[in-house]
């Protein structure tokens, strides 16, 4: 320390001044604010946290539920902000909520179903009513009080199934944009990395390559065959990497969870073609079931079915949970049988009805 510095800390002391002077750390841990204290005889340099820290944590939850992603104060300011904001690819903030000691507001999709908690006075915890498909990711608690801030991070991961799919027009028809089209039209979202990683480990094997939520492109691979990269490379997850999302053509792994619905199979004795099965479906206040509710029913309802049936989309499928030869091998999954003419009288239908 300087002359001149030394003797303004010793003014200072005199006075009695117990102020602090602040500072943003410009090393790695930029979410953190540093304070220097000056009281009395003694400095302290150290961060200030007003959150319980617990490092990442992690919540299951599932479509149509309510989840709570927990935060916790430390200590309680006298002013301050709480911000939820989830997390994504870009650097611009998808803010899911704002509060202060006074009031609160949601934004966006999470307008209407986003909460603070509030158990107590401590509790900054995000309430999150409907989970939606596009809900699952990573969210960051953050705490402001005037210059200070400090943040945690908890993820929400749902509970789901993936599936791979394609058109009626055959493989490797979908550029980017398509694929996140064609699974919304399901009743499903492109599956994330971390997503298709679980289906593998389940035992998904699938030698098309897929686009993924991120922009890359994937295939699972169980059992190694000359057609899917080699039998001399392990088991796993095959990488193409990022590709054009406006020229590359793939299929698509589609993600989808817990219906708020239910499918049921519905036959008769002519049998149905697509029109006919559509208005059947209709008939009962129901409609034809999307190849995504017919996989979160198998999943979440347990629907088991050896019967083929119309689906929105024009393919002809049917759930299995416990599997028999004549019922299409034996692993436990939906069937597909493709896409049949439309006019073709052999099926039944599957139907989907709102609770």
């Amino acid at each position: 320390m300087t002359t001149i510095q030394t003797l303004i800390m010793v003014h200072l002391l005199s006075l009695g001044w117990s102020g602090p002077y602040y500072y943003r750390s410009q090393g790695g841990r930029s979410n953190e604010e540093y304070r220097y204290h000056v009281r009395g005889d003694q400095a302290l340099l150290g961060s200030f946290r007003y959150l319980e820290k617990s490092g990442l944590r992690v919540i299951r939850t599932q479509r149509g539920a309510n989840a709570t992603l927990p935060c916790r104060l430390r200590v309680v300011p006298s002013e301050y902000r709480v911000k939820w904001v989830k997390l994504g690819r870009t650097p611009k903030e998808n803010i899911a909520l704002i509060a202060n000691s006074h009031q609160q507001k949601g934004y966006g999709a999470f307008a209407g179903r986003a909460f603070l908690r509030r158990l107590d006075k401590y509790d900054v915890s995000l309430l999150l009513a409907d989970v939606g498909l596009g809900d699952s990711g990573k969210y960051k608690c953050e705490v402001i009080n005037g210059v200070d801030d400090d943040s945690a991070l908890v993820e929400l991961q749902l509970d789901g199934v993936v599936f791979p799919y394609q058109p009626n027009k055959g493989r490797y028809q979908f550029n980017y944009y398509q694929a996140v089209r064609a699974c919304k039209d399901q009743d499903a979202k492109l599956a994330t990395f971390q997503q298709l990683f679980q289906e593998w480990l389940k035992g998904l094997d699938w030698c098309n390559a897929g686009w993924l939520e991120d922009g890359t492109v994937h295939y699972p691979v169980t059992q190694p065959r000359n057609p899917c990269g080699g039998k001399a490379l392990p088991p796993g997850i095959r990488s193409y990497g990022p590709r054009d999302k406006q020229r590359g053509k793939y299929d698509a792994y589609c993600f989808t969870s817990a219906i708020k619905g239910y499918v049921y199979f519905r036959r008769d004795p002519m049998k149905f073609d697509y029109v006919s099965g559509s208005n059947a479906c209709r008939s009962e206040g129901a409609a034809i079931a999307k190849v995504g509710q017919l996989y979160g029913a198998w999943m979440f309802s347990r629907l088991h079915r050896c019967d083929p049936g119309w689906l929105a989309d024009g393919s002809v499928r049917y759930p299995i949970v416990s599997p028999r030869p004549q019922c299409g091998g034996l692993e436990p999954g939906v069937r597909t049988q493709g896409f049949p003419s439309l006019s073709q009288r052999e099926y039944g239908v599957y139907c989907y009805k709102q609770r």
